[in-house]
């Protein structure tokens, strides 16, 4: 690990960022404002996913896996909430659209680059099928509770849920997602560890010390300082991105794509590093542990936040993206089984991911 000290990068753009955030706040941004603002966005999201790894690596895996998700999702449900305040019923679907494309992001084109670079770097990239079995079963659940169910309540108008069927979604994936957290880090934490003795297992890995208490506790100081400059900055900008995606003439739906891309980008980056070095496993962790908590943690907060916001929540998937999900369950179930995959596999989900984005930008 680097040594702790101003000069890291990590140190100063959070501090960089809350600056941005107290000159820029409730303020006209001009062109120039506007990209200084979205670099310290990008930098704030950048340098929080950097110190919760530093938080991760010193609680150890899986617990460490769990760290980055939660850390990841917060910076999600931050910027969809102060999108929806700042957008009123044109953001009614910005929730579903982001989460949407975060399982996606992370079911395709994660898992299918990680599988692709651990293939290409041993030929076989091995994983655990026990733990990632369970974890695909926990996101395609989660997804369908709550993405694809409000398309087919008849309760209310429109693809949304009625008050209570809201609640009990809620609840549910709160529950599930809790029930996940034990067994992946109290019951069966083996389920979720780099396998041993696969061509996999041969790769070189750099055996970092972990780090010390102190800095693993400035690091989740810069951590919490980091997720406010994330959210305020989006509110700040907001207004300027929605107005980038209505004159480039795309869907509103770009909106959750380009939050899911920019949150998920850091969680990416630290998938393929792992497999890389033949940690396969921790990849996977990694997506489908964001999957997940990007739908059970994020739908319960926006249900609570619906109480304060105005206008309708749109949840129900529509029929093409029904398609993308079905298909990406079906796949990642055929890829987790045999507990092994080849480049083929990581191709078949990046093609999957490929058509996502070009029907995001072209329904």
């Amino acid at each position: 690990m680097a040594r702790f000290c101003l000069r890291h990068w990590s140190t100063l753009v959070p501090l960089i960022a809350a600056l941005v955030l107290a000159v820029s706040w409730g303020r006209d941004l001009n062109a120039a404002a506007v990209i200084l603002v979205s670099a310290a966005l990008t930098g704030a999201v950048l340098s929080a996913v950097h110190h919760a790894e530093v938080v991760a690596h010193k609680v150890g895996e899986p617990l460490g896996a769990l760290v980055l998700a939660v850390a990841v999702t917060v910076i999600e449900v931050g910027l969809i909430v102060t999108l929806m305040l700042s957008s009123g019923d044109k953001a009614a679907s910005l929730a579903r659209d982001t989460v949407f494309a975060a399982v996606m992001i992370t079911c395709n084109g994660i898992v299918g680059l990680s599988l692709l670079v651990g293939a290409l770097r041993r030929r076989v990239a091995v994983f655990n099928a026990e733990g990632t079995g369970a974890a695909l079963a926990t996101v395609a659940t989660l997804a369908t509770l709550c993405l694809v169910l409000p398309t087919f309540t008849t309760s209310e108008p429109g693809p949304v849920f009625s008050g209570a069927q809201l609640a009990f979604a809620a609840v549910a994936a709160l529950v599930l997602y809790g029930v996940f957290v034990m067994v992946q880090t109290v019951r069966h934490p083996g389920d979720f560890l780099p396998v041993e003795g696969g061509p996999a297992a041969t790769v070189d890995v750099e055996h970092e010390e972990p780090p010390t208490g102190g800095r693993a506790l400035a690091s989740l100081g810069l951590l919490l300082l980091a997720l406010v400059g994330v959210v305020g900055l989006a509110k700040t900008v907001s207004p300027n991105i929605e107005a980038a995606i209505a004159s480039a003439g795309l869907p509103q739906s770009a909106v959750g794509v380009v939050i899911a891309l920019l949150v998920l980008l850091p969680e990416a980056l630290a998938a393929v590093r792992s497999a890389r070095r033949g940690r396969v496993q921790i990849s996977m962790n990694l997506a489908l542990g964001s999957a997940m908590a990007s739908i059970g943690l994020t739908i319960p907060a926006i249900a609570l936040a619906s109480i304060w916001i105005e206008g309708p929540l749109m949840l129900g998937l529509g029929a093409t993206q029904m398609v993308l999900l079905a298909l990406t369950v079906v796949v990642g179930a055929l890829t987790v089984v045999p507990g092994r995959a080849t480049l083929l596999q990581g191709c078949v989900h990046l093609v999957l991911f490929s058509a996502f984005l070009f029907l995001a930008v072209s329904p």
